[in-house]
């Protein structure tokens, strides 16, 4: 298990994300006993808060690849998924056997003893960073917070290259959009600045009266569209629409904080051999490489990010999912910011 936050936040590292990819094989044959339990269970249960989409393509693809194994898929959001498996949890049902969910679901589960520890094989290919060394969480996919900006309307070299730059005076009064739960962000780099100079910074931020949405997607078309010039959103949403044609780009500054999307299992998972081959199916290069169809940054490093540079190329701070070890102050301290409450 990772050191608690007091301690981790001052050792933090940024890193220049340089992976080469000159490595052997990548994953190993499924274990033969692992698969013979799984198809003695005959399912898995599978909790996400990706969008149901893209879900039902990888559990479509995992059960033609195991046709022994059914999956039944229930998704949600962040909040109401933990909710649920609380709700599940007190009444005596352990319904899950594997969740991909946010990052800050992390240590609530932990604390109530939810998760299993299964140190995949997978790992090995994965930066030691967005994997847990106990093995209760594995990174399946990550977000990078970076500056989108709306070509048409700012001139790439105008564009703000570092955070104290985004608080040049000439962006106030609605020119930037903001996501109203951007926790992730703001949390990362307090690991990186400490807490006084996060706070200072943020309400420098809140003083240029930005434009506060919740979410990504609907933020950055609107940003496609000439609603506002600037925005803090995640590169892989930005580029979705850069790839398409549409009159948007985006740069990181840095460090830019990457948010892991973790996968888990559940401590009590009523099929815990299909569970372990579910979770090493999703992180498998085969399950990256479909990751990466989808327009998501995957972690293997023998999978390149399709544009490379979503996760190539920058300096980049981890927002670890142990570091909320007090979610609901982050939350708090936010939104009082920005005036949310």
């Amino acid at each position: 298990m990772i050191l608690p936050t007091k301690n981790r936040l001052a050792a933090v590292v940024v890193f220049a994300i340089l992976w080469i990819p000159s490595f052997g094989s990548s994953q190993g044959a499924p274990n033969p006993k692992i698969i013979e339990g799984a198809k003695k269970e005959g399912q898995v249960v599978y909790y996400t808060t990706m969008t149901l989409e893209q879900s039902k393509q990888t559990t479509d693809l995992f059960e033609k690849k195991y046709p022994f194994i059914k999956v039944t898929l229930f998704r949600t959001g962040g909040g109401p998924l933990l909710n649920k498996i609380f709700t599940e949890s007190r009444g005596g049902r352990h319904d899950w056997d594997v969740v991909v969910g946010r990052g800050e679901m992390v240590l609530p589960l932990m604390q109530r003893k939810l998760l299993a520890s299964y140190p995949t094989a997978e790992s090995k290919m994965i930066d030691p960073q967005l994997v847990d060394k106990e093995g209760y969480w594995v990174a399946y996919y990550v977000n990078s917070y970076v500056l989108g900006w709306n070509t048409k309307l700012v001139k790439k070299q105008d564009v703000p290259k570092t955070y104290e730059e985004l608080l040049n005076p000439k962006w106030k009064g609605g020119l930037i959009s903001l996501d109203t739960e951007a926790y992730g962000m703001f949390e990362g780099l307090k690991g990186v600045w400490g807490k006084e100079k996060t706070l200072a910074y943020f309400k420098r931020l809140a003083a240029l009266d930005p434009v506060l949405k919740r979410g990504n997607s609907e933020r950055v078309q609107l940003a496609a569209a000439g609603e506002y010039p600037l925005i803090v959103a995640y590169n892989q949403t930005i580029q979705r629409l850069t790839s398409r044609g549409a009159p948007i780009d985006w740069l990181p500054l840095e460090p830019a904080v990457t948010q892991v999307n973790p996968a888990m299992i559940g401590a009590k998972a009523p099929h815990p051999n299909a569970a372990r081959l579910f979770f090493d199916y999703i992180l498998s290069k085969e399950g990256q490489e479909q990751l990466r169809g989808y327009q998501r940054i995957p972690v293997r490093k023998d999978v390149e990010p399709d544009p490379p540079r979503l996760f190539r190329g920058y300096k980049y701070v981890i927002e670890n999912p142990e570091d909320y070890s007090d979610f609901d102050a982050t939350v708090k301290q936010y939104l009082e910011i920005f005036k949310l409450r």
